[in-house]
């Protein structure tokens, strides 16, 4: 049995062990010292313990622990360790690669997992609400141009939706398969008022080539989105127009499918958000640290199931707790 304090360390191990995406061609300037990579395992520290600032970070790793010990040389590289500067600025820029491995790991869990089996090999988009931790910021306000408190997170926006009413902050746009295994396989966050179809684009490109149909609710009934997914060799399946019961030749297939749709997103948004507890609101302020810390989950949960699937545990079962004990 794996002891438990030994799981951070192990976790950390597998993101040193998951698929890379391809380096991304640097203009002029000074060199990079430090890769990705290990930002990104700072971001499972920082997730698993929850630490929110780079500070918290440097704090909890100037302990005298048996865990922190064996943590701190996993985060060297080159016999090197980053500044606390290089830790603030690295951090604050890990949300434009985070989309582009998270892509790659799920393309790569997709292929080795194989979450479809014999069923349909579908794609399920959807959107879901994200609260900031600071204060609502009102419409007569924003249009006044003033902050009444310095709680108010002024990058956040309003949304509504049926399920969730009214909201102030941010939407988490996730991509997930619609199978035995939820696997994200896409996502990017948002202000709350950037609309599903106008999202959806920016899944599209990252979703993995065995998929066969795209499935969204009527948010994602769009002529734009239905030809770049035709286009992609893709099918666009969403809700239909008009009275029911509705009569043309695929009913019956668009059924079966919005009921894997129902069965996957929908329950994996619910899932995401009470692991790392997020449901009432997240617990930083701003786009880029929540960008940070969202997308540092779905790219944590990817590595979760990575890590089960190459020891032979149970995949996708008890990660709240796997989390929770490193």
């Amino acid at each position: 049995m794996v002891r438990h304090r030994f799981v951070l360390v192990r976790l950390l191990k597998q993101v040193d062990a998951a698929p890379e995406p391809e380096p991304v061609r640097r203009g002029p300037g000074r060199p990079v010292t430090f890769s990705d990579r290990l930002i990104a395992k700072a971001v499972v520290v920082m997730l698993c313990r929850r630490l929110f600032t780079a500070h918290a970070l440097l704090s909890f790793l100037e302990q005298d622990d048996e865990v922190v010990r064996s943590i701190r040389p996993l985060l060297h590289e080159h016999g090197r360790f980053p500044s606390r500067r290089t830790w603030e600025r690295r951090l604050g820029a890990l949300p434009d690669d985070l989309p582009r491995r998270i892509a790659v790991l799920g393309a790569y869990l997709t292929a080795v997992l194989k979450p479809w089996g014999r069923r349909k090999r579908a794609v399920a988009f959807d959107s879901t609400a994200l609260r900031t931790s600071g204060g609502v910021w009102h419409k007569q306000h924003r249009e006044a141009g003033e902050v009444p408190h310095t709680s108010i997170d002024t990058e956040a926006g309003w949304s509504k939706s049926g399920w969730h009413g009214w909201w102030y902050g941010w939407k988490a746009h996730l991509a997930v398969t619609a199978g035995r295994i939820w696997i994200p396989v896409a996502a990017f966050v948002t202000v709350a008022n950037v609309s599903d179809n106008i999202a959806a684009p920016t899944l599209l490109e990252s979703v993995p080539e065995p998929v066969r149909w795209v499935l969204g609710d009527s948010q994602y009934r769009d002529p734009e989105l239905t030809r770049l997914c035709a286009e992609a060799g893709i099918e666009l399946v969403t809700p239909q127009a008009g009275a029911y019961p509705h009569t043309d030749a695929k009913v019956e297939l668009r059924r079966a499918l919005h009921k894997q749709r129902s069965r996957s997103i929908e329950p994996f948004n619910g899932l995401f958000k009470a692991i790392f507890e997020w449901n009432s609101q997240v617990p930083v302020r701003g786009l880029r640290r929540t960008q940070l810390l969202v997308l540092g989950a779905v790219y944590l949960y990817q590595i979760v199931l990575l890590y089960q699937h190459e020891r032979d545990l149970p995949l996708a079962r008890n990660i709240k707790a796997l989390i929770r004990a490193a």
